[in-house]
């Protein structure tokens, strides 16, 4: 009985553990990252969302600030370059698999179900992916970069919001730690 309580548990672990996403991120396993303490952002390549992209510069601004970075014109540290691509993607099917077990008494039973949605409206939603480089001043390399992804049907509020925490996440693994 407990084995298959155990078992039912480990593969829905596994199907929400494939389900979840998180920020990429690399880096030079060289570089020591240590001596970091100073930075300044250049200006974005040109892109179709003006909006987002103030909003990715500010909350760059702040992430780091908080990470106790300095921003400075004169002589960083280091560079901050950020891109960010809209793109459609196809809207989910809505196809969702289920997992579940059960008991009654000495019995037992383990359940798959499936369920099928159907998308209403456009059959298609953007997807903003955000990339943030981190490069030497000094040797003009790049040293670290992270991106990350987030699904949005409009703009506004969420929109700002969903910005904010995307730039969050990536940042969140900057400086990478050994």
């Amino acid at each position: 009985m407990r084995y298959k309580y155990f078992a039912s548990l480990f593969i829905t672990m596994v199907f929400l553990g494939a389900c979840s996403t998180k920020p990429k991120n690399d880096y030079d396993l060289n570089y020591d990252f240590k001596t970091l303490q100073s930075f300044s952002q250049l200006a974005p390549q040109p892109n179709d969302d003006p909006l987002s992209a103030q909003r990715i510069k500010t909350e760059i601004s702040q992430q780091l600030r908080q990470k106790g970075f300095t921003e400075s014109q004169s002589s960083p540290d280091f560079s901050v370059a950020y891109g960010l691509l809209t793109q459609d993607k196809p809207k989910d099917s809505g196809l969702s698999i289920g997992l579940g077990t059960g008991s009654f008494g000495r019995s037992g039973g383990i359940g798959i179900g499936t369920s099928v949605g159907v998308p209403l409206g456009s059959d298609t939603a953007k997807i903003q992916t955000i990339q943030i480089d981190i490069i030497d001043t000094k040797t003009n390399k790049l040293i670290w970069r992270g991106s990350d992804s987030f699904d949005f049907d409009a703009g506004g509020d969420k929109k700002a919001q969903d910005t904010a925490k995307a730039v969050s996440r990536i940042l969140a693994q900057f400086p990478p730690q050994p």
